[in-house]
């Protein structure tokens, strides 16, 4: 808690900045219901006649364990050049936070209330996290250029209405491939904050491929010695050490985000082989088409030819230890181990032995959907990329169909440096928006990107953004079966986007 407390000027900034882009002048432009643009769509939102005028002083009154929340809000109303006294237990106050566990039953875990009267703002959640997405919503409520408006800017307002709301689902991710070409820690900081910003609150990390591998580890130090010094073609080395991996973890928890780590296993695993050779079979008969050959580092696009030897015991030991060290420095629940695109007749005994160890290290592991052709656990979720696998029982899935949410792939059909062997004409924003979540298996939605062609800052704002409020609302939103009503309310957020300084792709839909 002393950490939240004091990287909170860094952080406030993704949430302050955003706001109605249409808002100009609150006197000017009076504020009307179409101009209410949150994304997610709520659950429930109830319109009223009028506005709510901040007022210069503001008390922020507090119950329960909403005292970060208070917090929160009042570096929000501080930013606005506004005045804030907080006050714990009581009821007086222009802004009421509520903390109140009875609601968990209402609202769930992350849901939350938010009335807007003219007597001010009330927000009510059972828990911490619902209080946080309530202020989500609300900065989604004030200009977009919250911090840099004048001093002497007209007075802010708020529209009143009524908003009752929680997520449909409780995965609600984006995977970004740091194997390839590696992106650190600050990219990842920002990144977190926007994705916060749109309730989104899974971050999947492929940390392990053939090009590279980006976390430190005390028991095997050469692969990030070795093997963090390779990239793909025009990509960046790196990893991300100890203390990284940990500052990372802790702002992301600030945030209700939580960091799954996927140690690709036991394919895409060349990094590997040059760090510790001995994990070769003597013959390399575990490289298929040979590529690259220790000590030569790969940089090349084509997958699936690098494997562990599988009929090596060491093999076991080295994924033991490896899977050991990773889960003791992961906060969150889950450990994922790849399993994608290997062809072995070893390959469904290594699965359930990997399953076997992560749930052994108090670890919820996952695979990609190829690992359930094996007699794994029950407890073991399936992240289902291409729909082509039958599997041999049933498993809670998380969906990251590539015709949907492989955001390597063009944003329109022929944009350059983008993937398209899943779909020719790429993935749209009409595509992401129009995904069918119909599935009983279903428990929430990732959108992966890979990164061979991606190799900068920039290209991965494009890529993820807009596309990434398409999938937090299919996370989130109850329905999503109106695209142009989406589009609408996307709209009012491209001034948004742009104070956030996200290199986003500019879809027509961004467009008023």
């Amino acid at each position: 808690m002393i950490r939240y407390f004091q990287t909170l000027n860094i952080l406030i900034f993704g949430f302050l900045i955003l706001g109605c882009s249409s808002i100009k002048s609150p006197v000017e432009t009076p504020l009307k219901s179409e101009t209410v643009a949150i994304i997610p769509k709520p659950q429930v939102l109830t319109h009223h006649k009028g506005v709510y005028q901040l007022p210069h002083q503001n008390t922020i009154s507090f119950s329960g364990s909403a005292e970060i929340a208070a917090q929160w809000l009042s570096k929000l109303l501080q930013d606005a050049n506004l005045q804030s006294t907080i006050r714990a237990n009581s009821k007086k106050g222009n802004f009421k936070l509520i903390q109140d566990p009875a609601l968990i039953g209402q609202l769930s875990e992350e849901g939350y209330s938010l009335d807007i009267d003219k007597q001010g703002v009330t927000i009510k959640a059972a828990g911490e996290v619902g209080l946080f997405y309530a202020i989500q919503s609300l900065t989604q409520l004030l200009p977009a250029n919250l911090k840099s408006m004048p001093m002497d800017s007209k007075p802010l307002v708020l529209p009143q209405l009524h908003v009752e709301d929680f997520p449909k689902y409780s995965w609600r991710g984006n995977m970004i491939d740091l194997a390839r070409s590696f992106f650190g820690v600050e990219y990842l900081k920002r990144h977190i904050d926007r994705m916060a910003l749109y309730k989104m609150n899974r971050l999947h990390l492929h940390l392990t491929d053939d090009q590279g591998w980006r976390i430190e580890l005390n028991s095997k130090p050469l692969l990030t010695e070795i093997a963090g010094k390779s990239a793909v073609k025009n990509g960046k080395s790196g990893f991300l050490s100890i203390e990284d991996y940990k500052e990372l973890q802790d702002y992301a928890a600030d945030r209700h985000v939580v960091i799954i780590p996927e140690i690709d296993l036991p394919g895409h695993i060349y990094a590997a082989l040059v760090a510790y050779p001995e994990l070769n079979c003597d013959d390399l008969s575990n490289l298929n088409p040979k590529m690259a050959t220790p000590p030569e580092l790969f940089d090349g696009y084509k997958v699936g030819w690098s494997k562990l030897c599988l009929t090596d015991p060491e093999t076991y030991s080295f994924v033991a230890e490896v899977l050991r060290e990773v889960s003791a420095m992961t906060v969150g629940p889950w450990l994922h181990i790849g399993g994608d695109e290997i062809n072995d007749d070893l390959y469904e005994t290594f699965v359930v032995k990997a399953d076997s160890m992560v749930r052994s290290f108090g670890k919820i592991p996952i695979g990609w959907e190829e690992v359930s052709k094996a007699d794994v656990s029950q407890d073991l979720i399936v992240q289902r990329w291409n729909g082509k696998t039958t599997p041999l029982k049933k498993s809670k899935v998380i969906e990251s169909i590539c015709t949907s949410f492989y955001f390597d792939h063009a944003n329109v059909t022929g944009q350059e440096k983008t993937n398209n062997w899943c779909q020719k004409s790429g993935v749209s924003l009409e595509d992401v928006y129009n995904f069918n979540d119909k599935a009983d298996e279903i428990i929430g939605v990732e959108a992966p990107v890979w990164t061979e062609l991606v190799v900068s800052d920039a290209m991965l704002d494009n890529r993820l953004w807009p596309r990434l409020m398409a999938v937090a609302e299919i996370g989130w939103s109850l329905s999503h079966d109106d695209f142009k009503e989406f589009s609408k309310r996307l709209s009012l957020h491209k001034s948004r986007l742009e104070a956030l300084e996200i290199d986003f792709y500019p879809a027509p839909e961004l467009n008023p």
